[in-house]
C-alpha cells in the first residue's frame, strides 16, 4: 500500500501532461479527466481502507528516510481528505462536460484542473512543511489561471485580489519556514514535533506559530483575512467555483489542524483562545455577509467563510470530540458546498441568471432542481436528518462539554441565520413567479442535461446517506481526532529510530 501512496499525486499530474498534448481535442481531454478522477477516487478509497486496517502509511521518496528526504504520510485525516478530493474531482469532471466550452478547454482548463487536484493531494499527503509550501504554490498558480481563464473584467479583478492576498500568505509562510529551520534545523513535521519540545526560546516559537496561523488563516478565509474569497469565487465558470469552494479553503483548514496539533499544540500559550475568537467572528461575519447579497454565488461564497468558522471552532476547543466534529464538518461541507455551486449552475441554466431578482418560478418548471437545491441548502443550515445537523450538533456538544456556552450559542444562532439565506434563495428563485424575461434568458444560457445532473444527484444522495447513517463517518473522524491529539504513533512511524 505504501508504494501506492504517491498515486493520488501522480494520476492527476500525468493526466495534465496528457491533455496538454491534445489541447485541440476537448472531448478527449474531458474523457481523460473523468477516467483520472475515477482512478483517483479508487486509490483514495484503497488508501483509507489500508490506513484504517493497518495504521499510518509512510513513503520515503527515492528511499531517503525522514527527516533527510521527502516523505509522504497518510493517517486517517490525510486519507479522508484524499478520498473526498476524489469525489469532488469526479463530480467536477462530469459537470465540466456541459459547463466548459471548447474554447476554455483549448486554453488549458482540463490541464489546470488536473494540476490543481495534484497540488491539493500533495498538500494532504506531504510529511514536511517545505513541500507543503511547494504544493501551496502549485495550487496558487493553477487556481489563478483558472480564475482568469475567461479573461472577463470581473475575473481579472477577482483574480488580482485573490493572488495578491494569497501571495501575502505565501510570504508569511516562507518567513515562518526560515525561522523554524534556523531554530530547529529541520522542516519534517514529525521531527519538528520532537525538536520544538526541547526549544529554549518559547517566545520565538510563539512568534513563528502566529506567522503560520496568519498564513493558513488567509488560505482558510477566517476573520479578518477572508476578503479575497467573496471577491473572486463568483467570477469563474461554475465547475471552477465548485472545486474552489469545496477544496481550496479546506486545504488551509487542514494545514492549520495539522500544524497546530503536531507542531505547535495549544498548551497554555494563548493560541487556542485566539483561534476560538477568530472562529466566532468568522461564523458571524460570514453569515451576515451572505444575508446582504442577492447573487446566488456571492451568497454561497460568504457561507464558505461562515462554515470555515465551525471547522476552526473544533480546532480551538482542542478536545477529542471537537476535533472529530471538525473533521466531520470538513467532509460534510466539502460535499454540500461544492454541490450548491454546481446547483447554482443548474439554476442559471433553468432561469437565465445568478441574480435572485431575475430568477423565479423554478419550482413549478424544474421540480427536480428544486429538490436538489433543498437537500444541500438545508443540510448547510443544519436541518435533521441531513449531514449538516450532525456536524453542527457534534461541535455544539463539544463546546458545551468544556463550558464554552457562548460559543455554542453563536454556533446555533449562525445556523439559524443560515436558514434565512437559504430561504431567501428558495423564495426568490423557486417560489416567486418568474420574471417576464426569464424564459428568453434561459434559452440563451442553454438547457439542463445528464452531465450536469448526475454529479449533483450523486452528492445530494451522499448528503442524505451521511445524515441517515452518520456512524461510519463519525468513527473515522474520531479515529482521525485521536491520532491528532496523540501524535506519538505518527512520529514513531515517520521517523523510526531517528531523533
Amino acid at each position: 500500500m505504501n508504494n501506492g501512496l504517491a498515486l493520488p499525486i501522480i494520476i492527476p499530474f500525468t493526466t495534465a501532461a496528457l491533455v496538454l498534448l491534445v489541447r485541440q481535442r476537448p472531448i478527449f481531454q474531458s474523457i481523460a479527466t473523468i477516467v483520472a478522477a475515477v482512478l483517483h477516487l479508487a486509490v483514495g478509497f484503497r488508501l483509507l481502507v489500508g490506513v484504517h486496517q493497518t495504521g499510518i502509511a509512510v513513503l520515503p521518496v527515492a528511499g531517503w528516510p525522514a527527516p533527510f528526504g521527502i516523505t509522504l504520510v497518510a493517517d486517517h485525516l490525510s486519507a479522508l481528505m484524499v478520498l473526498i478530493t476524489g469525489v469532488i474531482y469526479g463530480a467536477v469532471a462530469l459537470y465540466s462536460r456541459a459547463d466548459i466550452t471548447a474554447d476554455c478547454a483549448r486554453r488549458g482548463y482540463y490541464a489546470l484542473i488536473n494540476i490543481l487536484v495534484g497540488g491539493i493531494s500533495g498538500a494532504f499527503l506531504t510529511g514536511d512543511l517545505f513541500n507543503l509550501y511547494v504544493w501551496f504554490e502549485v495550487m496558487l498558480m493553477a487556481s489563478f489561471a483558472l480564475l482568469v481563464l475567461g479573461r472577463s473584467r470581473a475575473q481579472l479583478d477577482g483574480g488580482v485580489k485573490y493572488v495578491v492576498l494569497n501571495l501575502i500568505s505565501t510570504l508569511l509562510f516562507l518567513t515562518g519556514l526560515g525561522l523554524l529551520y534556523a531554530l530547529t534545523g529541520t522542516l519534517n513535521m514529525a521531527h519538528l514535533h520532537l525538536k520544538l519540545q526541547a526549544a529554549t526560546n518559547p517566545g520565538l516559537v510563539a512568534a513563528v506559530a502566529v506567522l503560520f496561523l496568519t498564513a493558513f488563516g488567509i488560505k482558510s478565509g477566517i476573520f479578518p483575512l477572508f476578503f479575497w474569497l467573496p471577491a473572486s469565487y463568483h467570477t469563474p465558470p461554475v465547475a471552477v467555483s465548485a472545486i474552489f469552494s469545496g477544496l481550496l479553503t479546506k486545504v488551509g483548514v487542514y494545514a492549520m489542524i495539522r500544524t497546530f496539533t503536531l507542531i505547535f499544540p495549544f498548551k497554555d500559550n494563548g493560541l487556542g483562545a485566539m483561534v476560538l475568537m477568530a472562529a466566532a467572528a468568522t461564523m458571524i461575519t460570514g453569515v451576515l455577509g451572505a444575508a446582504t447579497h442577492n447573487q446566488v454565488r456571492r451568497i454561497l461564497s460568504f457561507h464558505i467563510i461562515s462554515q470555515v468558522g465551525y471547522m476552526v471552532l473544533g480546532l480551538g476547543l482542542f478536545t477529542p470530540l471537537a476535533l472529530a466534529g471538525a473533521v466531520f464538518y470538513i467532509l460534510h461541507h466539502i460535499i454540500v458546498k461544492a454541490n450548491l455551486f454546481l446547483i447554482s449552475g443548474l439554476m442559471r441554466r433553468a432561469g437565465g441568471s445568478f441574480d435572485l431578482e431575475r430568477l423565479g418560478g423554478l419550482f413549478s418548471r424544474h421540480g427536480l432542481v428544486a429538490l436538489l437545491f433543498f437537500i444541500p441548502a438545508f443540510s448547510l443550515a443544519g436541518f435533521p436528518p441531513l449531514s449538516g445537523f450532525w456536524a453542527k450538533m457534534i461541535l455544539i456538544r463539544a463546546s458545551l462539554e468544556v463550558g464554552h456556552y457562548l460559543l455554542a450559542a453563536v454556533a446555533a444562532v449562525v445556523g439559524l441565520m443560515t436558514v434565512y439565506s437559504m430561504t431567501k434563495i428558495w423564495g426568490e428563485a423557486f417560489w416567486k413567479p418568474a420574471p417576464q424575461d426569464a424564459a428568453e434568458a434561459a434559452a440563451v444560457t442553454g438547457s439542463l442535461n445528464g452531465w450536469m445532473l448526475a454529479p449533483v444527484v450523486m452528492m445530494a444522495a451522499m448528503t442524505v446517506w451521511i445524515g441517515l447513517s452518520p456512524e461510519l463517518l463519525y468513527q473515522l473522524a474520531r479515529a482521525a481526532a485521536e491520532e491528532l491529539l496523540d501524535p506519538g504513533v505518527y512520529v514513531a512511524t515517520v521517523l523510526g529510530g531517528v531523533r
